[in-house]
């Protein structure tokens, strides 16, 4: 026990890229491959084929055997749940599967590190908290592609524009402050006040709220983040 040393291996992050490729790597993601390929097109082609071959080739070589077509439903499903709260029940629903298959496959894409799943902040309160996590997909590229999202006018018309810049601006800040998955959290009361994500360092509480927003402003939930957590500051990000 503790002569191993573990370093998650992500894509290409904005560090990595010059300023004017912004919008090109929230659109194709961060695998090199797609972020690189000469069009569009050849982006999404590229993902698609990694899609397939992960279902078909990468999961059963793990040992576990899941249909990959029950798989994809599946992925394509929580697609639509990006950036929101992970109800079991509503997917058992929809899918015709159990709460725990439900789950395990939940848990399968996390563990291969396609899934983030955002635990929510627990504390000793009087206020009655949301205690189920927020789903995000790690690749904003991969979103795309089970969204339809083809090129940056359907980016820009899409419905979950929003919840989409969320996630990718997410797991920006995750990777610029290295921050390990069992160190991020969100915060959610169910009288409506949230605050995108929360995490700790030198024994204080420390805030960040993303919005699509090109003029965003404190909003009432933020302030009563800010209060209800005693954050010791709370960062607004907006594109």
């Amino acid at each position: 026990a503790g002569r191993i040393s573990y370093l998650e291996l992500g894509g290409f992050f904005l560090g990595e890229i010059v300023p004017s490729d912004l919008d090109k790597l929230w659109l194709q993601g961060g695998f090199p491959r797609s972020f690189l390929a000469a069009t569009a097109a050849d982006s999404a082609q590229w993902r698609e084929d990694f899609i397939r071959t992960f279902l078909e080739r990468d999961i059963p070589q793990l040992g576990i055997q899941i249909p990959a077509p029950a798989l994809r439903r599946f992925w394509t499903m929580i697609s639509h749940y990006h950036g929101q709260i992970f109800n079991a029940a509503d997917l058992s629903r929809s899918l015709g599967l159990a709460d725990t298959t439900i789950k395990r496959y939940l848990d399968l894409l996390t563990s291969t590190f396609m899934i983030r799943q955002l635990q929510p902040w627990f504390y000793t309160t009087k206020k009655r908290l949301v205690k189920r996590p927020k789903i995000y997909f790690r690749d904003s590229g991969l979103l795309h592609s089970f969204l339809s999202v083809a090129d940056r006018n359907d980016l820009f018309n899409h419905p979950r524009l929003s919840a989409s810049w969320e996630g990718f601006a997410l797991e920006q800040v995750i990777h610029e402050l290295a921050l390990k998955e069992h160190e991020v959290y969100f915060w959610a009361a169910h009288s409506g006040a949230e605050l995108d994500l929360v995490f700790q360092r030198k024994g204080v509480l420390w805030g960040i709220e993303v919005k699509y927003n090109e003029a965003p402003r404190r909003t009432t939930s933020m302030s009563a983040a800010m209060k209800e957590l005693q954050l010791k500051h709370l960062w607004l990000i907006y594109p």
